[in-house]
């Protein structure tokens, strides 16, 4: 039977109740609803009573433990603690305090085990003599876990300080020295009572304490964290470093101690003076490399030799601390070397002396010349012991020379000049290191006469092929713009044409050949050229492209990528007859109508089969035709359709006063287009307006 129906329920009692009735109630509150489990043994160890808690930790029901010992309801190392704690009652211990069981937990074998601290007591009859024991069962699963993870921390602080090789210490809230740090002081030697009176401070290297100990104060007296390396004398004398980190123990809103940490940090401060000197000593070729690859990428971009000699004057004012450079090459006879200005001034400001020096007399660029290896006078003295004589200076305030040749394919090309205005040896490594700018610079050098060679050809190309005047048509104005994007090459493979024809109609072409400089220019010449023939034969625009397909199919290379828009206008009448070969469509501004681009479909480039198609047009008075190339509207940030819809929108917003002119009209949308954008095509755009006729 369980309790509740053992024992009589409780009820209210008066003070005139009956005391077996009270005993009653209290006994049935204890075993119906006590929060700790409670069971009465006989003296045979059967379970006599037991409340639900306890039933309930079991897993089984009050009735159903009623007359069984524990080991029929318990684990069996649960059972044995309780039975042999009932024993030690009955045998007459007056109370077994001692037994913990660990249960079965109530949420599954994952779950932890329901833990238990459990009391003995005997239950006495008449003559004191034992005749049952009473046990009491309090879980204390959660204490249990909370204590485990106390000694998870304590195990885990102190695994941690031991693989640190750390060693702490505790001073009270004021920083004072109160408990004894055993394995600091076997490693400084102090004794209990030095270490006592001045603590870890008093081992702190002289020249460090003063500042250490201020922080050190200073940290207390606000409750921060302190930081700090110092050296610390040890038993042996010696000195090594250690670095400290000492937190507040906070007790609510009071510090009631600190813990602080040292470590010793002297084998890695060791490692880093190592590396401090090893740095020295590499920084310096290092930083001459460095600069070596600079100056390799600023030559690469150098396109003439007064920029070759620019980059040179800055490159050794930085990497070797030059104040004064020059470079002079040899002339087409090899006997005088004539000095090349820079772009801008020397490294000084100072402007570079033009002239020629012969190459027999004792100069240090004529002597690095004649030897093809580097000079170098430290000192006035050594130039004059050297050259025999003193040399006409370059700069009043030189002090020490270097010279180097500039060779290429073995061969001097000229000479490279550095000075100082203090005297200066020059160490091995920076004569290798001036040896390789020297070759960099021959490099440069050469590299920037080809270019200007192909620089001049480029311009004479250009001028030879794009029109230097416009015809000049009292009813219509033409003006345009070419842009190259090769740098300073100032010719590429766009190009444009407007001529008068036989019959007084005007003639209007934009082209583009693939492809940059002297080849692009040579390709755009043909093309140019044999258009002008051709339109002067038969100047149907249709006719024209047909007969440039032919002389493309029969001269240029198939991998020739090159379009045209051709068109022959009346100026009387204003209307023309346009054919396009793969070229962007033509722009219309005027009469009304917002900017659009014409709808005539465009063929395919030259040279591609297709049966050639024109289409007839009217430009009405006060309307302007723009014809341009697709650099244009298109770069690396913005594809064709994109820069389609951008020229229109660019146009609707000119002024009509930008709109009546031309000139005007190809500078507004150059740089409106262009704006924000690099350029990396020829762009090339002409305007065609007709004004309104007066009376």
């Amino acid at each position: 039977m369980n309790a509740d129906a053992s024992v009589p329920r409780p009820r209210t009692l008066g003070p005139d109740a009956d005391p077996d009735a009270t005993d009653s109630a209290l006994l049935a509150a204890l075993l119906g609803r006590a929060p700790m489990g409670v069971a009465l043994f006989d003296d045979e160890l059967r379970f006599r009573r037991v409340n639900e808690t306890l039933a309930e930790a079991l897993g089984a029901s009050s009735d159903g433990l009623l007359g069984r010992r524990p080991a029929q309801a318990l684990p069996d190392e649960a059972a044995a603690a309780v039975e042999a704690a009932l024993r030690r009652v009955l045998a007459g211990e007056p109370a077994v305090t001692d037994v913990e069981l660990a249960l079965p937990p109530a949420g599954g074998d994952d779950a932890q085990p329901r833990r238990f601290a459990c009391s003995c007591f005997p239950a006495e009859g008449p003559g004191d003599r034992p005749v049952g024991v009473v046990l009491t069962a309090m879980e204390v699963t959660e204490r249990r876990l909370a204590e485990e993870a106390v000694r998870r921390r304590e195990q885990r602080y102190r695994s941690l300080m031991e693989a640190g090789a750390q060693v702490v210490w505790v001073t009270s809230a004021d920083g004072t020295v109160t408990d004894d740090a055993p394995d600091w002081r076997r490693i400084t030697g102090q004794s209990l009572e030095d270490y006592l009176a001045d603590g870890w401070l008093g081992v702190v290297h002289p020249e460090d304490r003063p500042k250490i100990e201020a922080a050190w104060r200073s940290c207390v007296a606000e409750n921060r964290l302190f930081e700090a390396t110092y050296r610390v004398r040890t038993r042996t004398g010696a000195y090594r470093h250690f670095e400290v980190r000492a937190v507040p123990i906070w007790q609510g809103d009071a510090v009631i101690e600190w813990v602080g940490a040292n470590t010793d940090v002297t084998g890695q401060r060791e490692a880093e003076e190592m590396r401090g000197r090893l740095t020295e000593q590499l920084s310096a070729a290092a930083l001459r490399t460095a600069r070596l690859q600079q100056a390799t990428s600023m030559l690469a971009e150098a396109l003439t030799v007064s920029q070759v000699v620019q980059v040179i004057t800055e490159v050794g004012r930085s990497a070797i601390g030059a104040d004064h450079s020059a470079v002079a090459l040899l002339d087409d006879d090899k006997l005088r070397l004539s000095i090349v200005a820079p772009s801008g001034p020397d490294a000084e400001g100072a402007a570079v002396p033009r002239g020629t020096i012969p190459v027999h007399e004792p100069t240090v660029m004529s002597v690095a010349v004649r030897e093809g290896r580097p000079f170098t006078a430290g000192t006035p003295d050594q130039l004059r012991l050297h050259l025999g004589r003193e040399e006409p200076a370059m700069f009043p305030d030189e002090r020490a020379w270097v010279g180097l040749p500039l060779l290429a394919a073995g061969a001097p090309i000229g000479a490279l000049r550095f000075s100082f205005t203090r005297p200066r040896e020059i160490t091995e490594e920076e004569r290798v290191f001036l040896e390789a700018l020297a070759g960099q610079c021959a490099l440069a050098v050469e590299r920037a006469l080809l270019f200007e060679r192909e620089h001049k050809t480029a311009e004479e190309l250009q001028r030879s092929l794009l029109p230097s005047d416009l015809p000049q048509v009292p009813t219509v104005r033409l003006a345009a713009r070419y842009n190259p994007a090769t740098r300073h090459v100032q010719v590429g493979g766009d190009w444009y044409d407007a001529f008068r024809l036989p019959d007084d109609r005007l003639a209007v072409a934009v082209g583009d050949v693939m492809g940059k400089g002297v080849l692009a220019a040579a390709g755009m010449g043909r093309v140019r050229n044999a258009l002008r023939a051709l339109a002067l034969n038969d100047p149907r625009p249709a006719a024209v492209l047909a007969g440039l397909d032919r002389l493309f199919s029969a001269t240029e290379d198939e991998e020739q990528f090159t379009t045209v828009a051709y068109a022959v206008l009346d100026p009387k009448t204003g209307q023309g007859t346009l054919s396009n070969a793969g070229h962007p469509p033509p722009l219309l501004l005027g009469g009304g109508k917002p900017a659009r681009l014409s709808t005539h479909e465009a063929g395919t480039p030259l040279g591609w089969p297709s049966q050639r198609q024109q289409t007839s047009f009217s430009v009405e008075t006060g309307n302007t035709v723009v014809f341009y190339s697709d650099g244009l509207v298109e770069n690396r940030r913005r594809g064709v359709d994109a820069g389609l819809e951008e020229l229109v929108t660019v146009a609707a917003g000119a002024p009509p006063e930008v709109v009546a002119d031309p000139e005007r009209l190809v500078d507004f949308l150059l740089d409106r287009m262009l704006a924000g954008y690099e350029q990396v095509d020829d762009v090339t755009v002409l305007a065609l307006h007709v004004p309104p006729r007066t009376g």
